[in-house]
């Protein structure tokens, strides 16, 4: 921990002397809001006309920086009041606003060699406690101020520090090795989907590769929930506006929603969530006590308005589809129980796609803010028995798990699955939630043993998350090699010659007829080449077809991962290939 805390004061420190080399750089320029990351840190600018740095300069600044970490400075740390900080920084407009947004009475100030920056953050004491060796400066980008998109555009630095200089490489080293896994580069390599500026930003295109990825995975899910006594049915991609202000997902979503879709003087929505669909699908009858717990399941096509800014491939699109489900419960303890078993289906498919808990995922406890109304829903007994319920189940599991206050869904507290991307960019993959509005506004109810009506418990869960979403995980997990039962080919086959393509044929046609997701290369390449592009491809496997094939009516098989297996015949090669995840 103490180290963990003297690296977060290195990278502050680091962030301070950029601001001050900035200062050196362009005199004019406005000192925006800066953060220390996961790896380094960021610092917001706003520089004077035609200074406006260029990537190239960025070895410039470090070089600078660096000569200024080896001269010994020491930080300087004095507290301020409100006034006077105002007037210290009467020519830095964003600093004003943040002191003003501060509205304390003693503001912390940190000087080093005469210039001076306000931070709640603690520095070294000196930089001879920093190895000027152990930073970069990455990358260049725009960031609007305080994030909103009608503000003014800063220049945004970015710099990653380490305590040592081998750590630094270490890290450096596995982000190009994360760059070569990158989901939108290998969807690319790998041809499995695009995205096109006349479709639209944020919509995907699945090529027929693609497709097939996200239709194994449907079809493995939607098989595995049925066996586990989910009702998969199917519902509206649009809905009136009408609904979503009945679940009261209106106000807290709307912005985003798509806009309304006026029809014959009604407005409807592209839908932004499915719970709202099932409620009224639970509510097309009466049901009884026996009947709970009702598992209603779907792979749902959602549709959300996400800022250009914040659009990121497959990871974070407008359009996506979810494998989601609404199960309806009698009481706290039949939701207990449900929460659980959600968690059984997660960890056992996790453990299919070869994710490790602690390693690949890990469990949040997304919890509410009591004093937040506009966000959550007003009731803090049912907010205090939710989220008593959700760690229970989660300690009683004896799963290690981080608590996140503020990170909740207006109706209730919610157990995320999260996993990180080779980026770095941590983002919820699947999720549960308990929900203790959705009956209330629905009037979802059930008849007791004593023939009374009582109100549901709702609980809301995504096993695989957005398919879209995982697909991402996937890619970058397997670095596009996926398993045999995933991969969109798994077997390609590839005849010498004119006289071995009749042959090359008839086994394409033998594997195609058992389902196997078979291709043939029965072009006039030289076998070098179909090899070499098989390779690239990450084929699981591929077969070569010869005078000896021909004759013998066995296949030479080699696999992508462990090399030449051996002469097998048709029988055999489909076993190998029909083995289950």
């Amino acid at each position: 921990m103490k180290k963990q805390e003297q690296l977060h004061k290195i990278r502050y420190s680091v962030a301070h002397i950029l601001a001050m080399t900035m200062v050196a750089y362009d005199k004019n320029v406005k000192i925006g809001e800066g953060a220390v990351t996961e790896d380094g840190f960021y610092y917001d600018f706003k520089f004077s006309d035609g200074k406006t740095p260029s990537p190239a300069l960025l070895k410039k600044f470090k070089k600078s920086i660096r000569s200024r970490i080896k001269q010994g400075l020491t930080f300087e740390t004095t507290k301020v009041t409100n006034p006077q900080a105002t007037e210290m920084f009467k020519d830095e407009p964003y600093k004003l606003e943040i002191i003003h947004k501060l509205k304390q009475k003693e503001i912390t100030t940190h000087t080093i060699n005469g210039f001076t920056d306000i931070s709640d953050n603690t520095p070294v004491s000196n930089t001879k406690d920093i190895d000027p060796n152990a930073f970069t400066l990455t990358h260049i980008s725009g960031a609007y101020w305080q994030g909103d998109k009608n503000r003014p555009m800063l220049t945004r630095i970015y710099g990653i520090v380490f305590n040592t200089e081998d750590e630094l490489k270490q890290n450096i080293a596995q982000k190009e090795e994360a760059k070569l896994r990158d989901h939108k580069k290998l969807g690319k390599e790998l041809d499995l989907f695009t995205f096109s500026d006349v479709v639209g930003k944020g919509l995907p295109l699945w090529t027929e590769k693609g497709a097939t990825i996200r239709r194994v995975l449907e079809r493995f899910i939607v098989d595995e929930e049925i066996k586990r006594g989910y009702k998969h049915v199917i519902t509206p991609d649009i809905a009136s506006i009408e609904l979503y202000k009945k679940s009261g997902h209106y106000p807290y979503y709307k912005d985003s929603m798509y806009s309304p879709i006026v029809i014959d003087d009604e407005q409807f929505m592209l839908r932004p969530m499915s719970c709202p669909h099932h409620y009224e699908l639970y509510l097309r009858k009466p049901h009884s006590y026996k009947e709970l717990p009702i598992r209603m399941a779907e792979v749902a096509k959602l549709y959300r308005y996400e800022q250009s800014g914040e659009l990121s491939g497959l990871i974070r699109a407008r359009s996506f589809s979810l494998a989601d489900s609404h199960i309806i419960c009698a009481d706290k303890e039949q939701a207990k129980t449900e929460i659980a078993k959600a968690l059984d289906l997660i960890e056992y498919i996790s453990k299919v796609f070869g994710l490790k808990i602690g390693k690949n995922y890990w469990y949040s406890l997304s919890l509410g803010d009591r004093l937040n109304e506009k966000k959550y829903y007003k009731d803090d007994d049912a907010w205090n028995a939710s989220e008593k319920t959700l760690r229970e189940v989660l300690t009683e599991r004896k799963s290690d798990f981080v608590e996140e206050k503020d990170e909740a869904a207006f109706y209730g507290p919610k157990i995320d699955i999260q996993m990180r991307n080779v980026n770095g960019k941590e983002d919820t993959a699947f999720t549960v939630q308990y929900d203790f509005v959705g009956a209330k506004q629905f009037n979802l109810t059930y008849i007791d043993k004593e023939n009374k009506e009582k109100q549901c418990i709702i609980i809301h869960r995504s096993s695989i998350g957005a398919i879209e979403r995982i697909i991402a995980f996937l890619i970058e997990h397997y670095g596009g090699a996926f398993p045999v039962w995933l991969a969109p080919v798994q077997i390609k086959i590839l005849p010498i010659g004119e006289n071995h393509k009749e042959y090359a044929r008839e086994v394409f046609s033998i594997l195609k007829n058992t389902n196997i997701r078979a291709e043939l290369d029965d072009s006039n390449e030289s076998l070098g080449k179909k090899i070499r592009i098989t390779k690239l491809e990450k084929v699981p496997y591929f077969i070569v077809i010869g005078d000896n094939e021909c004759t013998t009516k066995k296949t030479m098989v080699e696999s992508r991962d462990d090399g030449k297996i051996g002469e097998k015949t048709t029988d055999e090669l489909i076993n190998i290939l029909q083995k289950k995840p």
